[in-house]
């Protein structure tokens, strides 16, 4: 996908250099009720130091005041931009998303405020949603309204999931984005109060909040379609099928269990993609979202 350079007038881009935890514990992000447990260890049993995890939306801090505690937090924009291909395409898909949304956000008269970026190495720890380690991949914390992205997270996409490719790079971020999205319009406020009220459809909930920010994330991709390069179709439907809950359970051998999904399988993440892409029109990610949803 060909972005145009960032401009780092436009983003807020702070880059967190890893480490150990405070105290030398292994610290991991608290779970509230918005996620349930979309980290693969917590759906299969495995050791959340061995996994890869899904894409993720995080609330609900549980180790305190959630500071960054001895690690080294530089918010040169310029300088954490370029300090890696990985770096730059993270900080021109953030330069574009927000151009592409703050104006569907003006037209709908809800107030707009862009995501802050967080590039981390190995650990971070957030302000709003504890800390967390290179294993719980990407994810959004809604209570600093900040996007967090190990980028080794990429490599290991290509390697181990077979889901390599620029854009299937930007997809990681532009799901994030979907997120931030939920959460300026109150979606995800709703989400979590009806988990709370009814925790039976709590993972069925949360899946519709993952395929829709999927779908979103296709609406930003569908919205600068003359920047679609060729093969970039593809690697979005390959990632979208690596990481379907279905896909990630029978890669480790575990037994696929529906009633334990929280992200959605791998047909319906590319059909969420796919639809967004095809569309660029925002308003077909209401689907997800009934008003009989809640």
């Amino acid at each position: 996908m060909r972005l145009n350079p960032f401009d780092t007038d436009n983003i807020d881009v702070r880059s967190s250099k890893g480490g150990r935890f405070p105290g030398g514990g292994a610290g991991q992000l608290g779970c509230g009720t918005l996620i349930l447990a979309g980290v693969v260890s917590l759906l299969f049993g495995t050791d959340l130091g061995q996994t890869i995890a899904v894409f993720e939306t995080v609330d609900q801090a549980t180790n305190g005041s959630g500071q960054a505690g001895g690690q080294t937090v530089s918010t040169d924009e310029q300088a954490i931009c370029t300090s890696s291909q990985y770096a730059r395409e993270a900080c021109s898909a953030l330069d574009s998303l927000n151009a592409t949304w703050e104006p569907v956000f003006d037209r709908a008269g809800i107030a707009f405020a862009p995501p802050s970026l967080d590039l981390f190495e190995g650990s971070v720890s957030t302000q709003g949603c504890g800390s967390a380690t290179a294993a719980v991949g990407p994810f959004y914390c809604p209570n600093d309204q900040d996007i967090y992205i190990d980028t080794s997270f990429y490599d290991t996409m290509e390697r181990e999931l077979g889901a390599g490719g620029d854009f299937a790079r930007l997809y990681v971020v532009a799901h994030e984005y979907g997120h931030h999205i939920q959460t300026l319009t109150g979606l995800a406020g709703q989400v979590r109060s009806a988990q709370q009220q009814n925790p039976r459809r709590a993972n069925q909930l949360q899946v519709r909040m993952e395929l829709q920010a999927d779908c979103y994330a296709g609406v930003w991709a569908g919205k600068n379609r003359s920047q679609i390069e060729e093969g970039d179709f593809e690697e979005g439907m390959r990632a979208a099928a690596a990481i379907g809950d279905d896909a990630i359970s029978e890669r480790m051998g575990g037994r696929v269990s529906p009633e334990n999904f929280t992200h959605g399988t791998s047909e319906q993440r590319m059909e969420a993609l796919r639809l967004g892409m095809r569309s660029g029109d925002d308003t077909v990610c209401d689907r997800y979202f009934a008003p009989e949803s809640f």
